[in-house]
C-alpha cells in the first residue's frame, strides 16, 4: 500500500511536469518558429547599403562654386538656399576669415562617395592678417551636395 502511494505521488508529479512542459512548448514553439522565419525573411530582403560613387565633375564644380561664394563674401549658411542646396563646413569661414584667393591644386581623388581635393587658400583673419593654408576638401554629391574641410591637411 505504501508502495502504491509513493508510486501515485511520483506519477502525479511526473504528469504535472509533463503537462507544464508541453504547455510551455505549445506556447513557446510557435513564437520561436515565427521569430526564426521572420529573421530569415528580413535577412533575405535587405538591400545593399553601400554608398553611391561620387560624381567627380559635379564635385569639382560644386567645390569651385562654394569657394567662389566665400571669396565673394557670402555667408556659409547662404549656400543651403542655393538650387541645389549645398551643405558646407569650414571652420575658418565660420570664424569670419575672408577668402582672398584659392587654387584647386589637382583634380582630386575619388574614394567611394567622396572626392578629396587639395586646395591652397589665401586668407585674411578677423584682424586682417594675411595667411595661407593648404587644405583638403571632402566633397560629396549624393544624396545631397556637401563640401567639408578635412581636419587634417
Amino acid at each position: 500500500l505504501r508502495f502504491l502511494s509513493c508510486y501515485s505521488i511520483a506519477n502525479s508529479l511526473w504528469l504535472h511536469f509533463m503537462r507544464s512542459f508541453f504547455e510551455t512548448v505549445k506556447t513557446a514553439l510557435p513564437v520561436t518558429v515565427a521569430t526564426f522565419v521572420l529573421s530569415i525573411f528580413i535577412a533575405g530582403c535587405q538591400t545593399s547599403t553601400k554608398a553611391k560613387r561620387v560624381d567627380p565633375t559635379l564635385a569639382r564644380s560644386t567645390l569651385e562654386s562654394v569657394l567662389e561664394s566665400w571669396k565673394n563674401g557670402e555667408l556659409i549658411d547662404s549656400l543651403q538656399s542655393h538650387q541645389p542646396a549645398i551643405v558646407v563646413q569650414d571652420l575658418d569661414w565660420m570664424a569670419g576669415f575672408k577668402l582672398k584667393a584659392f587654387e584647386i591644386l589637382n583634380d582630386g581623388e575619388s574614394f567611394d562617395a567622396n572626392l578629396y581635393c587639395p586646395v591652397k587658400l589665401s586668407l585674411s583673419d578677423v584682424n586682417g592678417n594675411p595667411l595661407e593654408r593648404q587644405v583638403t576638401y571632402i566633397v560629396g554629391t549624393t544624396p545631397v551636395l556637401t563640401v567639408f574641410r578635412s581636419l587634417t591637411p
